[in-house]
């Protein structure tokens, strides 16, 4: 998505060879008007996948799947990392690791909102190993949801969660999806892998983007992943 990449060119910052900081415009202070262009593409991409309910985790997922929702016409329901006094009855849960704070955490969802009629799309603002997005695939699995596919607004394609993903669900439609790729520090647009040969806009960044084809070594990127 053309937006998205233009602003990562202006005002992402390469920390080191593991850490991407957007927090500028994504995940600490938000820009609406970016996440509404992402949730129109998301609209776009999931057309016609019936998707009736949007699922994401605490924290940085809710601002993008809350203006997401907006273009489904869906509700959102967030994995709490704690439960709270106004969490009653029943829950779902499940242990998610993370890349960013490390350790572990046992994440829920009440039972009164996820259950066997609802059709998901999962949202999250990155895509590192792949604990977060698995953590809510299983909320779904023992809710007896289905999950139609997964949004993410960045991938970091060097490490194996988009593998993982993909190997617990069957891509149903390749679509040109954007992934991070922080180790060659190479923005590519597709699943396949071509570094741009040349000059690029966001040279001063430290950052490449490329297009690249549905073929070959998959690097499944972040932004629309869909499973039958």
């Amino acid at each position: 998505m053309r937006e998205l990449e233009e602003r990562i060119c202006r005002d992402g910052i390469v920390e080191d060879a593991e850490v991407l900081k957007v927090d500028s415009f994504l995940n600490h202070q938000m820009d609406v008007e970016l996440f509404a262009a992402m949730g129109r593409e998301w609209a776009r991409l999931f057309a016609g996948a019936g998707v009736n309910k949007i699922l994401t985790i605490e924290a940085s997922g809710i601002g993008i799947a809350c203006v997401a929702a907006q273009q489904f016409g869906v509700p959102v329901v967030f994995a709490k990392k704690s439960r709270t006094k106004n969490i009653a009855g029943e829950v779902y849960h499940t242990d998610v690791p993370s890349f960013t704070h490390g350790g572990s955490s046992t994440v829920i969802v009440s039972k009164r909102f996820l259950g066997p009629a609802d059709r998901l799309l999962l949202i999250d603002d990155f895509l590192a190993n792949g604990a977060a997005l698995e953590g809510l695939i299983d909320l779904a699995r023992q809710a007896g949801a289905a999950v139609a596919g997964a949004g993410v607004a960045v991938e970091k394609a060097f490490q194996p969660g988009g593998d993982r993903i993909r190997a617990m669900e069957k891509i149903s439609q390749q679509q040109k999806v954007m992934a991070y790729n922080h180790k060659s520090l190479d923005v590519v647009a597709g699943s396949g892998w071509r570094p741009w040969p040349g000059s690029s806009p966001c040279r001063r960044a430290g950052l490449n983007f490329a297009e690249a084809p549905h073929a070959g070594k998959k690097k499944i990127g972040a932004f629309g992943l869909r499973f039958s």
